[in-house]
């Protein structure tokens, strides 16, 4: 019987951190990735409780101050944050919970789940992660910059994150994340 547990996913936008939790899902089916909590309105397409829990900031900060989050911020005027309770609700259902999310929220995570296994994936370089932004095509050269600056902070950190995946190989940094999830979820010392 495997156990269920929290993985969290972090790393610099453009580590392809999107793209490796997408196929550890196809390759681990008792994966479920986290659904988080927004005051954002919906975009068109996205459905309540599958792509976001859309919440009134009201609601949104009244499960905030209830300790309903184990992690939360506020980004563009609106509140983002990591529902505790389905959380809480797959890990004890023995299934592989996934967070993707910032730095800074994996440390909040950590600290009300000390249990949780904390995950960085990192680009092979900064000019390899800049390419890569780049070849997207979707952001300015001044956003480039941001998230570049932005990425040397999260960098800062990885040595306080459990496993440190570079980013080089897919097919070798998805092998990495597998093993490493089912090493967690079959390992019996409770």
């Amino acid at each position: 019987m495997r156990s269920g547990n929290l993985f969290v996913i972090s790393g610099p936008s453009g580590a392809g951190k999107g793209t490796l939790v997408a196929l550890l899902r196809e390759a681990v089916p008792d994966t479920w990735i986290s659904v988080s909590a927004t005051t954002r309105a919906p975009r068109a397409g996205e459905v309540d409780g599958v792509h976001y829990f859309f919440k009134t900031e009201e609601e949104f900060l009244k499960l905030a101050g209830a300790g309903g989050f184990l992690e939360w911020a506020r980004y563009n005027g609106n509140c983002y944050g990591t529902p505790r309770a389905s959380v809480e609700e797959h890990i004890a259902a023995g299934e592989q919970v996934i967070l993707e999310i910032e730095v800074q929220g994996a440390f909040q995570v950590r600290e009300k789940m000390p249990d949780a296994h904390l995950v960085f994936i990192e680009p092979p370089s900064l000019e390899v992660l800049e390419e890569r932004l780049r070849n997207r095509g979707t952001e300015t050269d001044d956003v480039i910059r941001e998230r570049l600056d932005v990425a040397k902070v999260e960098l800062s950190r990885k040595m306080e994150y459990d496993v440190r995946l570079v980013n080089d190989d897919l097919q070798l940094a998805l092998a990495e994340l597998v093993a490493y999830v089912n090493e967690q979820a079959e390992d019996t010392r409770g």
